[in-house]
C-alpha cells in the first residue's frame, strides 16, 4: 500500500503496467530458431529407436539427414 511519501513506490496504473508490458520484448519459452524443421510424431520399431538413440546425441539430426538424402535420391 502506497504511503504517499516515496513516488517510487507509487503502484503503477493500469495503463501504465500494460503500456510497459507492451514495451518489453516476450521473453518466454524457447528462443525462435532461423530453422524450418517442424515437430512430427514418428513411429519406430523398439530396436531400430535403440539403435539410432545409441549413436549418442545428434541423431535425430542424423536421421534428418538420412532421410534427406533419400528423398534426394527418389527424386532423381
Amino acid at each position: 500500500m502506497w504511503d504517499g511519501r516515496d513516488e517510487d513506490d507509487r503502484p503503477a496504473s493500469a495503463e501504465a503496467l500494460q503500456r510497459a508490458l507492451a514495451d518489453q520484448p516476450r521473453k518466454r519459452g524457447r528462443p525462435l530458431s532461423p530453422s524450418t524443421k517442424q515437430q512430427v510424431a514418428i513411429r519406430f520399431d523398439r530396436d531400430l529407436l535403440a539403435a539410432l538413440r545409441a549413436t549418442g546425441p545428434g541423431w535425430q539430426t542424423r536421421v534428418n539427414d538420412v532421410m534427406r538424402e533419400w528423398v534426394r535420391k527418389q527424386a532423381s
